[in-house]
């Protein structure tokens, strides 16, 4: 009997309260990161914030709890759920081991003990948790590759992680979210490969959102609303990284990057475990039809929106300067909000009627 079990892997509840467990353990990791990070600006004025606390508090909370929840109800066979307890875990692990190198070797020196260790865990860690994303891409919703021929890319996933994180782990000079720590066991002389690594994780993890759309054409029924939401998700996430680490940069806008893209980067990271967790417990599973549709009408509606307005008030501001020789005024403002308020309801009804057109129609057609 005993010999049945091992055979079919854990049992449910054994499952639960590991999956629970590590929910437990990245809560209070995360907590005591948030702690120090806290501690750390109270004892030191301008003491460096680990980079990326924010988001890995959100996936530490987020995945840690859609894991507890969901690797009990999975065969042992479907390693969707361990994955979002690893996701969940590792973030906590990089947000309690940045913060606590921040404050043992900047905002304290000396105070708690291996703060260059700490540091030396991060300097690597962020590639594993990488590729726990890009292996959540490849085997998402049911723990299975697309096709077989994706086997190769999957092993080259976790090559790339295994050689990663050495390299990473080896190479010398400050460690990118922890500036201006050092890597204690940099190999001082050697090449730091960290751009490289970051490049080649990136690029594997595009190929993993590749697979979901190979996945989604051939997918019917249930699996592809669950692809679609976690597709929606994603694509709200990869929006407000874009904003925030590309196009802010590239305009140099910095409300761009604060204001719009980490807003939107936060907005994608909350949202996708509660985006997957609604795909794999099919709860009001087929609503995401109508929400990509409202994300579409009303994204379009205010890029026109404020397209116009800004057309608006460049024409009526060299209007005013011709004619009455006015530089500053608030008149184009009011002008142009009146043109904005006269124009909403027909744009929103001709995008309406074009999204629904060319989304809801072909959508209808691939059921």
């Amino acid at each position: 009997m005993d010999t049945r079990r091992e055979s079919r892997g854990k049992s449910p509840s054994e499952a639960a309260w590991l999956s629970w467990y590590m929910c437990a353990v990245s809560v209070a990791l995360a907590a005591a990161g948030l702690l120090l990070l806290v501690l750390s600006r109270a004892a030191l004025a301008g003491v460096p914030v680990f980079e990326e606390w924010a988001e890995d508090a959100v996936i530490a909370v987020g995945f840690s709890t859609l894991g507890a929840i969901v690797a009990p109800r999975f065969p042992p066979q479907n390693p969707i759920g361990w994955l979002f307890c690893a996701l969940g875990l590792v973030a906590a692990v990089l947000l309690f081991s940045g913060e606590y190198a921040y404050y043992s070797l900047l905002a304290r020196p000396g105070s708690l003990p291996g703060g260059e260790a700490f540091a030396w865990v991060v300097s690597w860690l962020w590639v594993v948790h990488s590729g726990l994303f890009a292996l959540l891409g490849l085997l998402f919703p049911n723990g299975q590759l697309p096709t077989p021929r994706w086997r190769p890319f999957a092993w080259l996933v976790m090559a790339a992680v295994v050689a990663g994180s050495v390299t990473t782990a080896l190479s010398p000079g400050t460690i990118d979210t922890l500036a201006p720590i050092r890597n204690p066991l940099g190999i001082e002389g050697a090449p730091n490969l960290s751009t490289s690594v970051e490049v080649v994780v990136f690029t594997l993890t595009l190929g993993a959102a590749v697979s979901l759309l190979v996945r989604l054409r051939r997918a019917e029924g249930v699996e592809r609303q669950q692809i679609k939401w976690f597709a929606y998700a994603a694509a709200v996430l990869a929006i407000g990284a874009i904003l925030s680490w590309v196009v802010s940069d590239a305009v140099g806008v910095w409300w761009l990057h604060w204001e719009v893209g980490f807003v939107a980067t936060m907005v994608g990271l909350t949202g996708l475990p509660v985006a997957l967790g609604i795909a794999i417990l099919r709860y009001r599973l087929h609503d995401i039809d109508l929400i990509i549709n409202r994300t579409l009408v009303y994204g379009l509606l205010t890029a026109v929106m404020a397209g116009i307005f800004e057309v608006n008030v460049v024409a009526l501001q060299e209007l005013l300067l011709v004619l009455a020789h006015v530089e500053d005024s608030q008149l184009e403002y009011f002008a142009s909000a009146m043109v904005m308020a006269a124009l909403f309801d027909p744009l929103k009804r001709r995008i309406d009627t074009f999204v629904e057109r060319c989304f809801l129609r072909n959508n209808n057609q691939a059921r």
